[in-house]
């Protein structure tokens, strides 16, 4: 097996918050199991502004690109949602410019190292050193993508 690298962000885009996207939210959940009956009735209104973002003026968005996070749910082409004001902590997923280059990688911290680890045993995890020009751009809090038709 021939491990690889990556650089695994495409785009980086702003947040502005001009209108609201409200959608119902229905009351009853979805069975991901065996069909349970519907309920006839919306529970509220959801903005999904809201439900996405919680620190505007601190969350971008940044498009995937590669295949080095599907282990996390994050494939190519996907819109992660990611806050600045978030603390980077052991085994949140982060964004981070490594020598220059955006990555998306598990950050994982012990006493005495610091990886960057990718979700996908093809790629080798990223040691951090004190020489490693690394810096965490903001922690990723969601992830939207299309399913394929």
């Amino acid at each position: 097996m021939e491990l690889k690298t990556d650089a695994s962000i495409a785009e980086i885009y702003g947040f502005s918050r001009k209108t609201k996207i409200v959608r119902p939210l229905f009351l009853c959940g979805v069975s991901a199991g065996f069909p349970s009956p519907a309920d006839d009735y919306i529970d509220r209104l959801l903005d999904l502004n809201e439900l996405l973002i919680k620190n505007p003026p601190a969350t971008f968005f940044v498009k995937v690109a590669g295949d080095s996070m599907t282990g996390a749910g994050i494939y190519d082409g996907g819109i992660l949602i990611v806050d600045r004001s978030i603390e980077a902590t052991n085994g949140r997923i982060v964004i981070a410019a490594v020598n220059g280059e955006l990555t998306v990688k598990r950050l994982i911290k012990s006493n005495d190292s610091c990886r960057l680890v990718a979700e996908n045993a093809n790629y080798e995890p990223l040691e951090i050193t004190e020489e490693s020009q690394c810096e965490i751009w903001g922690v990723v809090t969601g992830v939207i993508h299309q399913f394929e038709k």
